[in-house]
């Protein structure tokens, strides 16, 4: 159960789509240079990750499902409009989130 977790890829990957929408819904993508402010970006994203740490919590997710709740989550921010380096900065907070032992 340590490496696998008990929750299914599908529901990881239906969560992790969710929370990438929510994300979407607090900061839309941007077009051109001007953007969100970071105390925006960073209030968006914090609201986030708390809730994956909860999702990781209730669920006793292992390293597998972490990391497909990662990738799932990076994917579906590109498909909604984010830009790759922004989507790739953003999961790899996520992941640190719901990796650590808080």
């Amino acid at each position: 159960m340590g490496l696998f977790g008990g929750v299914s890829g599908s529901q990881v990957d239906e969560f992790a789509k969710g929370l990438a929408r929510e994300l979407v819904a607090y900061l839309p993508p941007a077009p051109g240079p001007k953007g969100p402010t970071p105390k925006k970006i960073w209030i968006a994203c914090e609201t986030v990750f708390g809730k994956a740490v909860d999702f990781r919590r209730e669920n006793k997710l292992g390293v597998y499902k972490k990391a497909r709740l990662g990738n799932t989550f990076r994917w579906e921010l590109e498909a909604l409009g984010y830009d790759r380096p922004f989507a790739q900065e953003v999961t790899q907070q996520l992941v640190l989130h719901i990796s650590s032992k808080k």
